[in-house]
């Protein structure tokens, strides 16, 4: 089962007894935050959750799958996700 934006909002809701509205602007406005601190290059580090990271891919040598024709692709910017030790245990522990 995949957790939804939705159901953190009524998880919210739920457990600290914020209305729907506030719980929803506060999910949104957390997400925000992410967005705008990866898309500056910014690694976001959440203590006993983990760290996102934005990492840099050069250009390389890819092949259409289609077409099975030869193309450069093009420098990107990836975001990946380290877990920290405590998470991976507790993962680990169920």
């Amino acid at each position: 089962m995949t957790l939804r934006k939705i159901q953190i909002v009524k998880s919210i809701h739920n457990q600290i007894g914020l209305p729907k509205n506030k719980s929803t602007e506060t999910v949104e406005t957390l997400i925000e935050i992410i967005k705008k601190t990866l898309a500056s290059g910014e690694d976001i580090l959440i203590s006993n959750f983990g760290k996102f990271c934005v990492r840099g891919k050069k250009e390389r040598k890819g092949r259409n799958p289609a077409t099975g024709d030869d193309l450069m692709l093009e420098p990107r910017r990836v975001v990946t996700f380290r877990c920290s030790g405590r998470l991976r245990d507790k993962i680990n522990s169920n």
